[in-house]
């Protein structure tokens, strides 16, 4: 067996977000900023306290062994050997040189400096506190100091970013909009409005999904009523033609002009349907209605041999004319392009309308129906599953086309919003 392998912890949605990335980067620049700056002015001051301390010391020293060489009494602060010099000054002066080096006495620091004398270690000592105090409050302010600015810096560069990213999701959010059909929403950011404006990359970005919808408004628009105009001429020779088609006498040859008249003109209705789907200013008639029946009267209506089961009955608010165009356009659609036996089940607000043939095909559970899309050759899915699914849209229904899981099929799922009865609203006794 191979080893499992464990699952690293994912990190939080918003550690993705640019506004926590950006505040990493500027605390951790900050933070090296603030750090390289405090240690050059902790390094500068220290040296040349140190450097103060050593020469003062230094010159105690040269006075030191002049009083010595004189015979003159020492000070309190100098002696020969004292206790407390460092070892290594001890060394030094043995050596017959002179030096200096702090140290500690009695938790006080102190600044040494000593020379040889007569075999022995002259010393004298300074009080260093004052120097070393003053470098830890020059610390302590380094990082006080250093601790504000980077909160200031921070705060100000996380406001900054923010002004973007906001910027940012109201253009995400105005290209949700258009993928969802509002073709009307628009960005509109200050920035793009007025061209003497210096635009930013934010402003580059909004302008050009601007444009981008207002092109493809136009496009789909003259595609409306382009296929809006044709269905519209249409009506007026197919009517003719219908005409003319009854007057031709009885036979084979009729029946296959009326049959393909009568196809022309459903296809006619069909693409005047679309382009008022199209131009989404359809109104809808809502009442109540018990869903079991209304089903098994599309299923009558259609003439086809299809099985309904009511497994729960529902009420439902809704929009019968629309609701049976739906359910008449999945059912004649099962029975055209898959294989009985077809089967419509109703399960509270829910309709399901299933064959037994291939399925759907990839590309319509992929990308939804596509008009007058073939697939190998064959008939194609026409205009059906594209009214079922926009007059879905209109009444406010869920519609899932899927492949069935168990024994194959195409199977089509139409969930509508429950009608709840209150107490007010039903009969009285």
């Amino acid at each position: 067996m191979s080893p499992r392998r464990s699952r690293r912890p994912r990190a939080p949605a918003w550690t993705a977000t640019l506004t926590w990335k950006a505040a990493v980067f500027i605390a951790v620049m900050c933070c090296a900023l603030a750090a390289l700056l405090g240690t050059l002015v902790h390094v500068s001051v220290t040296g040349q306290t140190v450097r103060d301390a050593r020469e003062k010391a230094l010159s105690r020293l040269a006075d030191v062994t002049r009083a010595y060489e004189a015979g003159e009494p020492l000070p309190p602060f100098a002696g020969l050997d004292p206790e407390g010099l460092p070892e290594p000054l001890r060394r030094l002066t043995a050596r017959g040189e002179r030096g200096t080096m702090t140290s500690d006495e009695e938790g006080r620091p102190t600044m040494w400096a000593a020379g040889p004398a007569d075999g022995h270690a002259l010393a004298v000592r300074v009080d260093h506190s004052v120097g070393a105090g003053t470098i830890d409050a020059l610390d302590r302010s380094i990082v006080g100091s250093s601790i504000l600015a980077i909160a200031a810096t921070l705060a100000v560069g996380v406001a900054a970013v923010t002004r973007v990213t906001r910027r940012l999701h109201a253009t995400a959010r105005v290209a949700r909009r258009i993928t969802a059909g509002d073709l009307d929403a628009r960005v509109d950011d200050p920035r793009t409005r007025d061209p003497r404006r210096p635009q930013d990359e934010v402003a580059t970005v909004s302008g050009a999904l601007d444009t981008m919808a207002s092109s493809l408004q136009r496009k789909l628009q003259n595609e409306q009523r382009f296929t809006a105009d044709v269905a519209h001429e249409l009506r007026t020779p197919l009517t003719g033609l219908s005409a003319a088609a009854e007057l031709l006498p009885e036979g084979r040859p009729a029946e296959l002009v009326r049959d393909r008249v009568k196809a022309l003109r459903g296809l006619t209705e069909d693409l005047l349907e679309i382009s008022r789907l199209d131009a989404r200013n359809e109104t809808v008639d809502l009442a109540v209605h018990e869903l079991g029946p209304l089903v098994e009267r599309v299923v009558r209506a259609s003439g086809t041999p299809t099985e309904v089961r009511i497994v729960r009955d529902a009420t439902v608010e809704t929009d019968r004319r629309r609701l049976e165009r739906v359910l008449g356009n999945l059912v004649v659609n099962a029975h055209r392009h898959g294989r009985p036996p077809v089967v419509v089940t109703v399960d509270g607000a829910t309709v399901t309308v299933r064959d037994h043939g291939p399925g759907f095909p990839e590309y319509l559970l992929a990308s939804g129906p596509q008009r007058f899309r073939t697939e190998s050759g064959g008939k194609g899915h026409g205009l059906g599953l594209t009214i079922a699914v926009g007059q879905a849209e209109v009444i406010g229904a869920e519609l899932d086309l899927a492949r069935a899981p168990e024994g194959g099929g195409a199977e089509a799922r139409v969930r509508l919003p429950e009608y709840v009865r209150f107490e007010d609203d039903a009969p009285d006794p």
